[in-house]
């Protein structure tokens, strides 16, 4: 049994903390507040500021590997992302941790072929581009010798807990309310989803396993549906018929006026605009297929909903 750091305790860092949990490692969960609800059972929950980089250094001593499942606000990744790294990458170099990243797919921009590991970074958003120099800032660290590094990219991911996604608590409240769900772009082209719990177990096995160091992997996922068939799956989990409510660009646009993080989806549209699919056979052939079937993981998505409903 080893220690492990998650920074980070939203839907990913807890998912992340789970695969270790159940691996039988030792957990520490780190945010600035030092609480969560329902932590996972066995897991260690303290008060942390990544930005403070004495104290975090601190709560990382010992640890074998530390994860970077925090960010900022949607709307401030540019001027804040960069710094919650560059400390990240600091702490883990001091400590002799391995890093693990969590990142997503903006890097690569607007594609049309499936994404691979190997497909070249050409972002042509914001976010597009500040994932694509914290990740070339990420494996400069590494090349250079400062910290051991691995890195996990996943899709827009749903599951418990999940948020702030295009399928997430918003969407999967009205699932299970028989309300409308919203949809963004062209429901009916393929889109690959990540369910989070397969996210955080990618991310513990990077953490654990040295074949990942030095690189990045896709999070295996279910084979890539439309929004449509996603949501209409979930609607008849849920024993709900199907609604679904269309947003236009111009519509996305007009709440973005009074809700930042709205506002800042909307340079990603092109994700839901075009087929949006992910080739995971790298990870694979090295670790085995962890993905979740997507049934299973939306039966468990809307339990979890109607729980925190009630």
């Amino acid at each position: 049994m080893t220690h492990h750091l998650v920074f980070g305790t939203g839907p990913l860092g807890r998912a992340t903390a789970q695969a270790l949990l159940e691996r039988g490692h030792s957990v520490t969960l780190a945010n600035r507040q030092g609480r969560m609800p329902e932590p996972p059972a066995g897991a260690r929950v303290v008060a942390v500021d990544l930005n403070n980089i004495a104290a975090a250094r601190t709560a990382a001593e010992g640890a074998e590997a530390v994860y970077l499942c925090a960010q900022p606000p949607y709307h401030r990744w540019p001027e804040l992302f960069p710094g919650l790294q560059a400390a990240a990458i600091d702490i883990a170099g001091a400590v002799g941790a391995r890093l693990v990243v969590a990142e997503n797919l903006y890097g690569y921009g607007p594609v049309r072929q499936v994404m691979s590991e190997d497909l070249s970074f050409s972002p042509n958003t914001r976010k597009g581009r500040v994932r694509a120099q914290m990740n070339h800032d990420l494996m400069r660290a590494h090349e250079a010798g400062r910290v051991e590094v691995a890195v996990a990219r996943g899709s827009d991911f749903f599951g418990p807990w999940v948020v702030g996604s295009a399928v997430g608590e918003r969407a999967f409240r009205a699932v299970v309310q028989g309300r409308p769900a919203e949809v963004y772009g062209d429901p009916d082209t393929p889109h690959s989803y990540t369910f989070v719990e397969d996210f955080g177990a990618a991310l513990a096995i990077l953490g654990t396993d040295s074949r990942g160091v030095g690189q990045a992997w896709h999070v295996p996922n279910a084979p890539a549906v439309s929004t449509r068939r996603f949501l209409e799956l979930a609607f008849r989990i849920a024993e709900q018929k199907p609604r679904f409510k269309r947003f236009s660009r111009a519509e996305i646009a007009l709440i973005g006026l009074f809700v930042p993080p709205m506002k800042e989806s909307l340079e990603m549209l092109y994700e839901f605009q075009a087929p949006f699919t992910v080739d995971h056979s790298k990870f694979v052939q090295t670790f085995g297929d962890i993905s979740t079937p997507l049934e299973a993981a939306l039966a468990r998505t809307v339990t979890w909903t109607r729980k925190h409903l009630s």
